[in-house]
């Protein structure tokens, strides 16, 4: 009971140690950064110091830009895409990956079409889009949706490929049915790699909605990064991608918990493997 005790304030003690070394990293960042700009050892104009970009992020609170729309229209817009086209994605991927990945013959077959799929920039269809489908939520969400899709379903199929032959025999001798060898030994086991493609696609989620939301929109982060663009504001700018570097990290969290919610027993294999 002891060594439980001792072990977990151990382990409490190195959490809040982590998180101190890194708040400290963050406030000496900080402080380089405003010191160097006031001391004119960085340009004002391309790297504005944390100060003003405290102003701009109060002025992006309260009046909007442009003039109008605040910064929670402009971090709504893109998230509500982003979620859809990425929540998209997963659905019809990690189906058609566990599908493909569970045949030889499908995946020889599908291989050449997903290679091809993966190799074309996903912001180079911008373009076809735009002409097939007009420049409205639509063609924003597909091609979030195309970005992701291709990862995740890459990583599907490969997770179902690599478990390990000696679980579905070991599965088969105990006499447990297909749905069974499915649900207790495949899923599981191709649920890392699949939350490897998710965490992924996520990234790509994000290079995506810049570019599809710097056409025929203003709102959205993207639109804000573009039009501060046009008005030399390197400060709005700088804003915006907080906003989206802030976003992505608390999606990465969810992911993250989701991961050890449903794989408890992972992070111990990796302690093992330590």
């Amino acid at each position: 009971m002891k060594l439980s005790s001792k072990r977990s304030s151990r382990f409490l003690g190195t959490r809040v140690l982590n998180v101190l070394i890194r708040l400290m990293t963050v406030i000496i960042l900080l402080f380089f950064w405003e010191f160097s700009v006031r001391l004119g050892w960085i340009s004002s104009f391309e790297f504005p110091p944390p100060s003003r970009l405290m102003e701009t992020l109060i002025m992006l609170i309260t009046d909007g830009f442009p003039r109008g729309i605040t910064a929670w229209i402009h971090v709504l817009a893109t998230v509500m895409r982003i979620l859809q086209g990425y929540a998209l994605a997963t659905v019809m991927a990690i189906p058609m990956g566990i599908l493909i990945g569970r045949s030889k013959i499908l995946v020889r077959a599908s291989n050449p079409v997903i290679t091809f799929a993966r190799s074309v920039a996903t912001i180079s269809l911008l373009p076809l889009a735009v002409a097939w489908f007009g420049v409205g939520e639509f063609a924003r969400v597909l091609l979030i949706t195309y970005g992701c899709f291709w990862i995740i379903l890459t990583n599907t199929i490969d997770g179902v490929q690599q478990v390990d032959p000696d679980y579905h025999r070991a599965a088969q001798m105990m006499g447990t049915s297909p749905s069974q060898l499915f649900f207790r030994v495949i899923l599981p086991a191709s649920l890392p790699r699949i939350f490897s493609g998710m965490k992924v696609a996520l990234g790509m989620a994000f290079l995506v909605i810049v570019a599809v939301e710097m056409i025929g929109t203003i709102q959205g982060l993207g639109a804000l990064i573009q039009q501060s663009r046009t008005f030399f504001r390197s400060d709005i700018a700088m804003v915006g991608m907080l906003f989206m570097g802030i976003f992505g990290y608390f999606l990465s969290i969810v992911l993250d918990w989701l991961e050890r919610i449903l794989l408890p027993w992972s992070k111990g294999l990796e302690e093992v493997e330590r």
